[in-house]
Order: C-alpha cells, then structure tokens, then sequence
C-alpha cells in the first residue's frame, strides 16, 4: 500500500511493535481519541447552526469563562475514554481535579492515564478560526489495580509515552508522536477516515515567522523584548514575518510546517505566562522533539520541569531549534 494511502488504524497497527510496550492498549487508546475527535469535529463544524457558540455562563478553575464547545468537548473526550475502559485516570484543564476511573474494580489492569487540553483556542470558535484538541499519555506509576493519585499525574514531560494535538481547521488533521517521530493524519469527511497525509513532520531548524501577542510587549521580560527586535531588524535573513493566531495548536502547527518560533513569556500582567504544563507545554515539547525542534521556558528544557501542580503554568518558548536557541540567548543574557 503506498504511504500515504494508509489509515490511521493501519498506521498504529504496522507501527505498534516500534513501541516499547505492545500490548495494544496504546493503540486503542489512540483509537479511542481519534473517535473523540471526529464527535467534536462534527459540532464544531456545525457551530454556526446550533446553539453551541458563546460562554457557557461557568468558570474553569483558572477562573476562564468557559465556551459551550469547551464543555462539550470536555465531556465528550471523557464519555469516550471512560467507556472504553482503557485509561485508569484522565486529568482535563477543564476539570478541577483528577478523575479516578474503575477504582473500585480489583481487577483493573489499565496502565496509562491521559492528560487533555479539550479545545485549545475555544474564543475563536465565534469568529471561525482554527481550535484543537491537545493530549498526553503517560503510564501511570502507582502499582496497577490501585485507585490513581495525583503522583500519576505530576509526572516530568520526558516520561510521557504519547502525545499530539488535533486541530480543526479548513481540514482536520490529527498528528502525534509515540517517541518515533511525528505523523500527521487527515481527516476524510467523506468516509470519516484519517489518512496519513504528512509523514515524519519536521520543524526546520530555522525560521522566518515569529509568533507572540505582541499587545503584551510592554510586560514581557526584557530579554523577550530583545529577541522581538531582533526578529523585526532589517539584516541578514531578517525581518521576521510576525503571526499571532491565539491558537496553541494552529500557531504550533503553522510554524512546525514552515518554520518558525512560538512564545508566551512570563510577563509583569500574567506571572508565568498564561498556558499549562501538564495540559499544553509538554504535549507540543514532546512533538517538538520529535520534529527535530526544541522548547524551553526560555532557560530550561520544558520536559525537564517537575510539575508541582495540576494547573501549573510556565512560560513557553517553542519551535525550531536555532530560533528558540537565539531566544534563549537572550534570556540568558539580560535575565
């Protein structure tokens, strides 16, 4: 079969034995996202229609208006997860805490627990820009059979076993990594198969598109507000073309394919910037990686942070690999 013919489930079935534990439960958990993702596909596709836009009147817990597609994608990634019974533990920015699943069944075998950002970039949902859906999985590291705790969950992102994102778009693209590298997959609306349309993705190792919400300038740390004039200054291969979505996933994504670098500093207005560790930050590291790019909190590998908390934020600079390096050099230097 040619490359680029095959389907997600021929993918993960042909790729399995590359993964360092085969038993299979990986593979369904993938399966079980990947058909999470074509239930929320459907509704975001459809939000002009049907009264699923706008707030949903209650707060997270970092206190963000929730949007009604936040609440339903929440739910459905749950729903999904939890029946199939593949994951002993799912953690959502959505939710205050953890959630514990089949803690009473003795004879609970499932390994891995999944850590999602259900609808990254849900405040574009009105204007009809891409949003998406960012995953984790980890094993767990409480003796199997046990209820989970919140140790599983504060795991560094070099332990994780899987990640990816799917972004809905003007396509729908699902990609991921399982530590060989990054592969994205298609979505054919037609028959509602993905298909493998971008094999081994790679960030260039340099760029020429910055990305920041540059509305913040006045806040940002000086060493961030020198690499920004460094990327508008007129030499060499420069000036930076500058593109700011507000999206993680299209942001990330629109950079990994034609090279560039994302930032959301800490700042003097929002501490330690505004995205999550566990939800975001080493998801999008560990698919850096993998692409051949690089991500840092401006000084240290993201995935080398220990996380202390559900709900950690960290500042985050992301992308390909000489750009985040320039960046991190001037961190270093006016720190």
């Amino acid at each position: 079969m040619h490359q680029k013919n095959k389907t997600l489930g021929e993918f993960i079935i042909e790729n399995q034995s590359a993964f360092k534990y085969t038993s299979g439960e990986l593979s369904r958990l993938i399966n079980s996202i990947r058909l999470a993702a074509k239930v929320v596909n459907h509704e975001v596709n459809k939000a002009g229609l049907v009264d699923i836009i706008g707030d949903a009147g209650d707060q997270n817990i970092q206190g963000e208006n929730q949007q009604k597609l936040d609440v339903y994608a929440n739910l459905k990634f749950i729903q999904t997860l939890t029946n199939r019974n593949i994951v002993c533990g799912i953690a959502s920015e959505e939710e205050d805490s953890f959630i514990s699943i089949n803690s009473q069944d003795e004879n609970h075998q499932n390994k891995y627990i999944v850590l999602i950002d259900p609808l990254d970039g849900s405040t574009n949902i009105d204007v009809n820009v891409s949003v998406g859906t960012i995953f984790s999985i980890y094993r767990r590291v409480t003796p199997i059979g046990t209820p989970v705790t919140i140790e599983d969950f504060l795991q560094q992102g070099n332990q994780q076993v899987a990640a990816g994102y799917v972004i809905y778009g003007t396509s729908t693209m699902l990609v991921y990594t399982t530590g060989c590298g990054v592969n994205g997959f298609t979505l054919n609306p037609a028959i509602g198969s993905f298909y493998l349309s971008h094999p081994n993705m790679e960030f260039p190792a340099d760029g020429k598109i910055y990305s920041v919400n540059e509305g913040n300038y006045i806040h940002f740390p000086l060493g961030i507000k020198n690499y920004i004039k460094y990327c508008q200054m007129e030499e060499d291969d420069r000036p930076y073309t500058s593109r700011y979505i507000g999206s993680l996933v299209s942001d990330f994504h629109r950079n990994m394919i034609k090279g560039g670098i994302y930032m959301y500093p800490k700042s003097s207005k929002m501490g330690n910037g505004k995205l999550r560790l566990l939800y975001e930050c080493n998801p999008m590291a560990f698919l850096a990686e993998q692409a051949n790019g690089k991500a840092s909190d401006g000084f240290t590998r993201i995935m080398d942070i220990q996380p202390t908390e559900l709900h950690e934020r960290v500042p985050f600079i992301c992308g390909s690999r000489n750009m985040v390096e320039k960046a991190e050099e001037f961190m270093r230097k006016y720190s």
